[in-house]
């Protein structure tokens, strides 16, 4: 798992991988931007990265295999995790505009409170995850096996989860508007919070 060491700088976020400040207080961003980006590039199997806060714009991120990193508040734009491998992240509190995740196989993540606009997750391994408290608009999960994941209290906007594995995903508290079941089995997704 990712070492926490704190910013050099005092202001209580994560250091960067191979650094002693946070993205925030980098002399050069766009220096440290590149670095990272040139190491996930030359690396298909990447273990315990810490990326806290940077922006990633028009990335490929396909066939990459990541464990134990921390993408929390980092910013993704047209960025593609198609047929990536991600077990035991973070990408709390992080944005993402239009990217591809198709036929990814993400398991044991937490998204808790990030933001989704425009992204495909079509024919994913999408297993114990967390997505609570997220925002999630013109998105697809299409079939898809969601097996034990979390959308309690998310916003769903124009979501489909066509023909998807819903098997003990809880939707508890969530807010939906114009969300597509179709040929799931709902049935065995979980609506309401169980009472102790």
């Amino acid at each position: 798992m990712f070492t926490n060491n704190p910013c050099a700088a005092g202001c209580g976020k994560p250091a960067i991988t191979g650094c002693n400040l946070c993205y925030i207080h980098q002399a050069n961003p766009d220096l440290e931007y590149k670095r990272i980006c040139n190491y996930i590039k030359k690396n298909m199997h990447i273990k315990d990265l810490n990326v806290s806060g940077m922006r990633f714009e028009n990335i490929d991120f396909s066939r990459h295999n990541f464990y134990g990193c921390n993408f929390k508040e980092a910013s993704f734009l047209n960025c593609k995790f198609s047929e990536v491998k991600i077990r035991m992240s973070f990408f709390d509190f992080s944005h993402f505009i239009k990217c591809d995740f198709t036929k990814s196989d993400i398991q044991f993540l937490s998204f808790a409170g990030s933001i989704f606009n425009t992204c495909d997750f079509t024919w994913s391994d999408i297993v114990h995850v967390n997505f609570e408290g997220a925002t999630i608009l013109d998105t697809s999960f299409d079939d898809s096996n969601l097996y034990n994941s979390r959308f309690i209290s998310a916003d769903l906007t124009n979501i489909t989860f066509v023909n998807c594995n819903l098997k003990r995903v809880y939707f508890a508290s969530s807010n939906q508007i114009d969300v597509l079941f179709k040929a799931s089995n709902t049935a065995e997704a979980v609506t309401e919070m169980e009472e102790q």
